[in-house]
């Protein structure tokens, strides 16, 4: 009788998906990853997609590419909907999947807290899609404020960006759309960019919080003199497709709000049956198993995993470090074992970009901020990034904006000739 071999299905073709498919190599185990699209995407660079400084192509990798010499992993391009972990079975908009053991890895959407107006309003940048509609979008201001001759206040209202959320996403924009308005002087010489704003908003009172104390008031400084009002202890209330109104009443005019406040985990993850927090992410237990499906393991953006008194937060390395201890508890199972491992993050510091040449690095002693940390920040992305092709081109560009400060990225692509801008 033939052996039959273990099916282990894999949601997510992220970090901790990509991560889970490497550790399983030797295994003797059929993959399958199923994603709603064909690529594994560095989502850290997103922010430089809707800046104009890289293209999609620079910051996704085709997943079959990835594997094409593993022959016994294969992709399932749909859309997760739903799990039914008694009967071992992944639910798809393309149909069902049944599983021996099954990694949640989903990924997050944006948290909106509730606000629908936000919601409807304001521009998400999770996905590639997303991305490409603030880029648009940013161009568009430009161009359209450009041909607004008679109102000072509607070209003011078109060239008012807003980025609300002070963490490492919001900041990274901030400071990067800075640096587009600058190279925008050099192409619309009849603008008047003194009535260009640029604002980050945060409802608490700081900053990248995961920064110490010096390298948060370094990030403050350099946005300054970026041009950049941050707003902090300054909490939204609604969003329309006019501006901002915020919790005290002040209405803030403007055409783009880029909402990077909170995520929230996919909501494939509350299928499940088991409890899950305000974010939507599964309380796993130690083994980052789910609790009465021991078949299941969850892990990065889809995880509470609580490792002192707060759960991990939705970051990349947590993401790869879990699916590593997925992987080896699943090992474990398939051998028979019933001792598994325990998953302990350990955690190497945080970083974030502030614009170019401008960076914090905080890894133990390491606290610094500046050129030496953006250069830090510039090769660690880099080793991170999948393909060759990858680390050429966006080395290449990212050099060329070192040297020029320009963006080659400047197009506008959802135009539809038979409508004005």
């Amino acid at each position: 009788m033939e052996e039959k071999i273990p099916h282990v299905v894999i949601v997510g073709a992220g970090f901790g998906g990509v991560a889970a498919i490497k550790a399983l190599a030797g295994t003797n185990v059929k993959i399958t990853l199923v994603d709603r699209t064909n690529y594994h995407l560095f989502q850290p660079l997103l922010y430089q997609l809707s800046t104009s400084v890289l293209s999609t192509d620079d910051i996704s990798f085709p997943v079959r590419a990835m594997f094409r010499k593993r022959k016994n992993i294969d992709l399932f391009m749909a859309q997760a909907t739903g799990i039914d972990g008694k009967n071992k079975i992944l639910h798809t908009n393309h149909g069902e999947i049944a599983y021996d053991y099954l990694i949640v890895s989903a990924g997050a959407t944006t948290n909106y807290f509730g606000l629908e107006s936000v919601e409807k309003y304001s521009y998400g940048m999770k996905t590639i899609q997303e991305t490409l509609h603030i880029r648009n979008h940013v161009l568009h201001m430009f161009e359209r404020a450009n041909k607004q001759l008679d109102s000072e206040a509607v070209r003011r209202q078109m060239l008012t960006f807003i980025c609300v959320g002070g963490g490492p996403t919001g900041v990274e924009e901030a400071g990067a759309l800075a640096e587009l308005v600058a190279v925008q002087k050099l192409d619309y010489p009849n603008l008047n960019f003194d009535e260009v704003s640029i604002k980050l908003i945060e409802a608490t009172d700081k900053v990248l919080p995961m920064m110490p104390e010096e390298l948060r008031n370094y990030t403050l400084k350099v946005l300054k003199k970026k041009g950049v009002e941050v707003m902090l202890n300054t909490a939204v209330a609604d969003c329309s497709e006019d501006g901002l109104t915020l919790k005290d009443g002040t209405f803030i005019p403007s055409k783009t709000v880029i909402w990077a406040a909170g995520v929230r985990a996919h909501k494939l993850v509350s299928t499940i049956g088991a409890e899950c927090d305000r974010a939507g992410r599964v309380i796993v237990e130690k083994t980052l198993q789910v609790p009465g499906y021991p078949e299941i393991f969850a892990i990065g953006d889809n995880a509470h995993f609580l490792q002192g008194e707060r759960p991990l937060a939705t970051v990349a390395p947590v993401a790869i470090q879990g699916a590593k201890t997925a992987v080896e508890n699943i090992k474990r199972l398939i051998a028979g074992k019933t001792k598994l491992k325990e998953f302990v993050y350990k955690d190497h510091g945080s970083m974030a970009t502030i614009g170019r040449c401008q960076a914090v690095v905080s890894w133990g002693c390491l606290r610094t901020g500046g050129f030496f940390a953006w250069c830090i920040w510039m090769f660690l992305h880099l080793l991170r990034l999948e393909g060759t092709y990858e680390d050429i081109t966006v080395g290449t560009k990212w050099m060329w904006n070192f040297l020029s400060g320009t963006r080659l990225g400047r197009i506008i692509t959802n135009i539809k000739f038979d409508e004005a801008l």
